[in-house]
């Protein structure tokens, strides 16, 4: 009996059905489960197979990304764990394990979670436990606060500070929730990450860090308790000094000294034994057991009632923790920046990656930017709510009968950051678009000239279209200059913040204005309230668009190509960052592609995102099975977008090791109109040679799209424009596919007896 050859299709963005992904109506699930499964057309229904013994396989794994309106949006606000998360992931090629990098996003992942908490805390024992509560108009037609003014201060905030720890535990619980629909495929054991040399994605277990995110878990959910503790107890000193507070005030301390060291250094391992391989978890259990220890001690110190005088004014050593926040925030970032630009120096790539292999800094700098915002947000909106209508600000009286609260004026220095910020960057934006417009129309109507010559009159509105197309497609390449942008604002407005520590920043300059009066002190609390309006209708925005992304495709393609991008990669660095679909994904398609080729060959076929996983899974597959195995990628982002931002783990080289693994069994299909996918190793305009010569050289074929442009005599409008989707529907397609069959080595296949 001959051996058969399997077409597996590997889907891209956006969550496409199996139905649509094998053009069949019926389909049934042959392996996997309703997160991530592998279906064949159901055979006595329509045609099930190819002529020729060519069969065809879906493998979807859209549900591990999407889920119900509800997941979503809480995965949304988790944006900016993601975003540090991914910023490691970016560093430059240098062959080494990327110095300083790994521990100083560590450390600033941390950060994020010690800000998080402080916002929590601003809102609940700050503004609502320490200044509205005192104040009869502010609890006044409340009974949902009212019944916490009868209740003694330390008792008050001991039962507010039970909200950021829940909050901390939501965080936990929400990444534990969604990994569980990859529990359903255990990978390999965790790869030693201690040992030299760089991490490298064709490392057996690559994809399997359960272990790696459990130490980082345990380790944030202390720096969040012991941030918590040090702000509850600092407070309680001030009022109430008493010996047993302060030594629990320093074992606060002691704790956060602890879980920064753990991060400076790496997982440790065991030497031998049943447990070889996995990470030395006891140092970590005993940071476990101090923070719930500690904060359950805390919470008890401040639950005993004293007497007090009534508090006025803010939290004491809230402003200041908040400021010193942002001033760690601000060395880790500068750092970041020079350890970045040491290691591009080492990389010779650094030139064609995206930014010159300044990647890491700005997804550092754009995570800090969104915490702040949702953080200043979020307190702010609080407040405004609670003083009746007006926004908080020293320089503007107070409502009368309101009370005086005083969110942290870093809270308001950030607003105005982002407010500049958004600014800024909207106005580069533009600029960008139609400074490079005319350039982009030029290269557009170059390749509509070779594809359409001498089209008839009535077909040139038509090849107009295909050129604004072609135009717009290409604008991602030329949006550089925006990111460089943003990173300089990021630095500057976290630098201005943090000089609050010496008393010469944002507090000290608002404190002047709002003794002098004047026009500058109005323009300042005007710009504040529009920074904090501008902040609020940008989370707003986020909910929309989480929403907006089940309704319109091309909203849920735009958004699932950032997210998919951003929980691509392990977590590493941020535990209550979304979980990584790719643990499951790889480890998956390479088990059934291993089967599969125990019958046969495979064409393992990946559109968009799928041809990452599909390059992914070719790195993990037994050296055994690669000559049966041929790949087809189309609408691939693997160049255009992965070698670029990711040069370390998916650049140049690892792509020419996949080529290499399969003996350049590799067909790539790319269109000009793709605004996503693109050339791997030629250029992008028609007629110029390969960038690279060699087998490399023949992976590359361009589709000409649309087809024509004129109406065939037996249709009635002219061909489609299908820009990114479908490619399998495009007669090149099934002809590579038959080419590629055919190049499959027969001598590879394993005798009838062992199938």
């Amino acid at each position: 009996m001959a051996h058969e050859v399997v077409e597996l299709r590997v889907h891209g963005v956006s969550g496409t059905s199996a139905e649509a992904l094998l053009d069949h109506p019926i389909v049934a699930r042959v392996a996997g489960d309703d997160n991530a499964g592998f279906y064949r057309p159901r055979p006595g229904f329509g045609i099930s197979d190819r002529p020729g013994g060519l069969k065809v396989e879906a493998y979807r794994w859209g549900s591990l990304t999407a889920g119900t309106a509800v997941r979503t949006l809480s995965l949304l606000f988790l944006l900016p764990f993601m975003l540090v998360n991914l910023a490691v992931w970016t560093r430059p090629a240098t062959g080494g394990t990327g110095g300083l990098i790994g521990p100083l996003c560590r450390l600033l992942a941390a950060t994020l979670t010690a800000a998080f908490v402080l916002s929590i805390v601003g809102v609940t024992v700050d503004i609502v436990g320490w200044q509205c509560a005192p104040y009869r108009p502010c609890v006044r037609g409340r009974g949902y606060l009212g019944w916490l003014a009868d209740i003694p201060l330390g008792p008050r905030l001991a039962l507010l500070a039970l909200v950021p720890i829940a909050a901390l535990r939501l965080l936990g619980w929400l990444g534990k929730r969604s990994a569980r629909a990859f529990e359903a495929f255990p990978a390999a054991r965790g790869q030693d990450r201690t040992s030299g040399g760089e991490d490298r994605i064709d490392r057996p277990g690559f994809w399997n860090d359960a272990l790696v995110v459990q130490r980082l878990r345990a380790i944030h959910v202390a720096v969040g308790l012991g941030v918590l503790d040090a702000a509850l107890l600092g407070a309680l000193i001030h009022i109430h000094p008493t010996p047993v507070g302060q030594v629990l005030f320093v074992a606060a301390w002691v704790l956060l000294v602890a879980g920064v060291v753990l991060l400076c250094l790496p997982a440790r391992r065991a030497a031998a034994g049943p447990g070889r391989g996995e990470v030395d978890l006891r140092g970590i259990r005993a940071l476990r057991l101090a923070a719930n220890g500690l904060t359950v001690l805390a919470i008890v110190y401040a639950a005993v009632p004293f007497e007090s005088e009534q508090p006025h004014g803010q939290l004491p050593g809230y402003e200041g923790a908040v400021a010193a926040v942002i001033a760690v925030q601000t060395g880790l970032l500068g750092a970041l920046v020079v350890a970045t630009m040491h290691q591009r120096r080492r990389s010779q790539g650094a030139g064609s990656s995206w930014l010159g292999g300044l990647a890491t800094p700005v997804l550092a700098s754009a995570a800090v930017a969104a915490a702040y915002g949702f953080s200043a947000a979020l307190v702010y909106r609080v407040a405004d709510f609670l003083d009746r209508g007006e926004i908080p600000n020293p320089a503007r009286p107070n409502v009368p009968g309101a009370p005086p609260l005083e969110p942290p004026v870093s809270y308001r220095w950030a607003a105005l950051a982002g407010l500049a910020a958004v600014m800024v960057v909207t106005a580069t934006t533009i600029y960008r678009i139609l400074a490079t417009r005319r350039r982009r129309r030029r290269m557009a109507e170059g390749i509509v000239r070779t594809d359409f010559p001498d089209p008839p009159s009535e077909a040139l509105p038509r090849r107009t279209t295909v050129r604004e197309i072609i135009a717009r497609a290409a604008l991602a390449e030329q949006l550089s200059p925006v990111f460089v942008v943003f990173l300089v604002l990021s630095l500057l407005g976290v630098a201005t913040v943090a000089l609050d520590l010496i008393s010469v920043g944002p507090s000290e300059l608002s404190a002047r204005l709002s003794r002098t009066g004047g026009m500058a002190n109005t323009d300042l609390v005007f710009a504040t309230d529009v920074g904090i309006y501008v902040i609020g209708l940008v989370a707003l925005g986020i909910i929309v668009l989480g929403l907006l992304s089940y309704r319109s495709e091309g909203t849920r393609r735009t958004v699932a190509v950032i997210w998919d991008l951003g929980t691509f990669w392990p977590r590493t660095v941020h535990p209550f960052a979304p979980p990584c679909y790719a643990e499951r994904a790889v480890p998956e398609l390479a088990k059934r592609v291993t089967a599969l080729t125990t019958r046969g060959g495979v064409i393992l076929s990946g559109h968009s995102q799928g041809s990452v996983l599909a390059a992914a899974t070719l790195l993990q597959l037994p050296e055994e099975v690669l000559p049966r195995v041929a790949l087809l990628t189309h609408g691939s982002p693997l160049h255009r977008l992965y070698a670029r931002l990711c040069p370390a783990f998916l650049g140049d080289q690892v792509l020419h090791e996949v080529g290499n693994r399969i003996n350049w069994r590799w067909v790539n299909l790319w269109r000009n109109t793709d605004p996503i996918g693109g050339p791997l190793f030629s250029a992008h305009r028609p007629g110029e040679p390969p960038r690279t010569h060699g087998p490399a050289g023949t992976v590359d074929r361009r589709l000409r799209d649309p087809s024509g442009i004129t109406v065939e005599l037996d249709d009635t409008v002219p061909p489609p424009i299908d820009r990114h989707w479908p490619y399998h529907t495009d007669p090149v397609y099934e002809a590579a596919v038959r080419e590629l069959a055919g190049r499959l080595d027969p001598n590879a296949y394993p005798p009838a007896r062992d199938r």
